[in-house]
């Protein structure tokens, strides 16, 4: 990884067709307790990624409501905040954060699994079953001393 500038992304993709537009995400930087010997007091290379979930554009109705109620515990009035310090540059925080972010709202997203509808055994299973625990009966009286 070289020292380019980061390329211009016109979003932070989430899901397919759903893609949070850089406008809606905020940076806040601040000093990292973490590696990086002396240069640690001067960086400023924790990060930390705001998004305002409840106030986005991106999301119908029942995604944000979805969203919303999966993320309870980690929002502050509607706004989720990734914090990131890992690594030593600021930069690679920011994509730890971006991925993190990206992971978290996909999976908040994910439509619930389908209800599973219990069924019984069959008569084959039922009886197949048993016919293997006899089997087994069996064998394990033969294995034993004999009782006479």
């Amino acid at each position: 990884m070289g020292h380019m500038a980061a390329p211009h992304r016109p979003g932070l993709r989430v899901a397919p067709g759903i893609i949070i537009p850089e406008a809606e995400l905020s940076w806040r930087f601040s000093r990292s307790s973490g590696p990086g010997g002396q240069g640690v007091n001067t960086a400023d290379s924790r990060v930390e990624l705001l998004w305002d979930a409840a106030g986005s554009n991106i999301l119908s109705p029942s995604q944000r409501e979805r969203l919303l109620d999966r993320l309870r515990g980690r929002l502050v009035d509607g706004v989720i905040v990734i914090a990131a310090s890992e690594h030593r540059s600021q930069l690679r925080n920011r994509d730890a954060a971006r991925a993190r972010l990206a992971a978290i709202v996909a999976d908040a997203l994910r439509p619930p699994a389908p209800v599973r509808r219990p069924t019984a055994p069959s008569r084959g299973a039922k009886k197949r079953r048993l016919e293997a625990k006899r089997r087994r009966t069996d064998l394990k009286q033969l294995r034993r001393p004999p009782t006479d």
